[in-house]
């Protein structure tokens, strides 16, 4: 991690598929490697990667699967047939990048995605899926040239880079799709420049509401995903936490369907794999003695919403704290005003520098957006 750095902070953000072409071209990636599906979208997308992944792995495939970023380890980002990488496997596909590298200078994304197609390579997959680290055109991930992409969600995040509005980032996450090759779109209402830009480079199209759909049966929690080619019943509800994964599920479904004629996946393999998902940070929820956690790694107002949704289905007794960490780039007071109708104390932290938010300029945008709120200083493990 520290060289990793030292190449340039996680937090540097340089966008373009220049680099990323020259190094793939150095390591030979081609026809031979694993294929590839691509996943992009402000919320959702390392969800509906590990759903894919899943699924297809439930089904005997071999896949591998790259997330970003990480919570705690490294190796988080690149899990290789369900397990995140080993040390050695990712010391040596470290090394290998480094010498493809060579003085070309990279990105801390783009070197870690090289590292991650290097340790796919080595494990010999059927199939990788991988999720978008910023927008979708520039982004490093989208050197790939993939068999189907799916965008998840459309939502104000990244503007410095994306945009301010839903259209122009649309525009930016439809970068992802190919010609004459399945192009997912999980909003169920996406911006036009996200359907006009697939339409302009001959992509197919394929809508949640027009060409599939899911809805909840009255039993057990199952639910119901129907597209134009087949429907699946008695499904049941996502190891992934919240409602707000059967929207996620669903877009999975209809890539895995993109993809069925060469990558055939029964019912059994569907539900296997929804009920073996996994991802940390995600609605997970923890318990440590008398206190219940909820650990999220949602960072915009639209990601807030949905979260403040749950927690309100949920219905904890007792005050709800809020330990709350921001990149100074995010918009912090939309978030907390999203989710303070389930908030009672609000703990701020503090990120690294100089993307991350102090402990107390956060505290100072948490407290410009609620007045009234009452926000709690110092180390919030000591105090609760």
């Amino acid at each position: 991690m520290a060289y990793l750095e030292s190449l340039a902070p996680p937090q540097t953000i340089h966008l373009g598929l220049e680099r990323m072409e020259i190094l793939l071209r150095r390591i030979g990636w081609g026809p031979s490697d694993p294929p590839a599906l691509i996943v992009g979208g402000t919320n959702g997308k390392g969800s509906t990667v590990a759903l894919v992944e899943s699924i297809l792995r439930a089904a005997g495939y071999r896949v591998g699967a790259y997330f970003s970023p990480h919570l705690l380890r490294y190796a988080e980002r690149i899990r290789i047939h369900g397990v995140d990488i080993a040390e050695a496997p990712l010391c040596r596909a470290f090394a290998a990048a480094e010498v493809a590298r060579g003085t070309l200078p990279l990105t801390f994304f783009e070197f870690g995605t090289a590292t991650a197609l290097l340790a796919f390579r080595e494990a010999k997959l059927d199939c990788l899926v991988l999720e978008v680290g910023l927008g979708g055109r520039l982004d490093a991930v989208n050197a790939i040239d993939p068999i189907a992409s799916a965008v998840t969600t459309v939502g104000i995040d990244h503007v410095e880079w994306l945009g301010a509005d839903r259209e122009s980032i649309g525009r930016e996450k439809a970068g992802i799709f190919r010609a004459c090759k399945p192009a997912l779109v999980g909003d169920p209402n996406p911006p036009e420049s996200l359907l006009d830009e697939a339409l302009r480079v001959g992509a197919e199209l394929v809508l949640r509401g027009r060409d599939f759909a899911w809805r909840r049966e009255e039993a057990g929690g199952q639910w119901t995903y129907r597209s134009q080619v087949r429907e699946r019943r008695g499904l049941p509800p996502p190891a992934l936490l919240g409602d707000f994964q059967l929207d996620n599920a669903a877009t999975a479904l209809a890539l895995v369907d993109a993809i069925a004629p060469n990558w055939p996946v029964p019912d059994p393999a569907v539900r296997e794999g929804l009920i073996q998902a996994r991802l940390p940070g995600r609605f997970e929820w923890r318990e440590t003695g008398r206190i219940r956690w909820c650990l999220d790694v949602a960072h915009n107002p639209a990601a807030a919403a949905t979260l403040a949704r749950e927690l309100g289905i949920r219905k904890e007794s007792g005050p709800v704290h809020a330990i709350l960490g921001m990149l100074c780039d995010k918009d912090v007071e939309g978030f907390v005003r999203e989710l303070a109708p389930r908030v009672g104390i609000w703990h701020p932290i503090g990120l690294p520098e100089p993307r991350g938010l102090s402990a107390s300029a956060l505290e100072a945008r948490v407290r410009s957006a609620l007045p009234y709120a009452k926000i709690e200083s110092g180390d919030p493990l000591q105090e609760l």
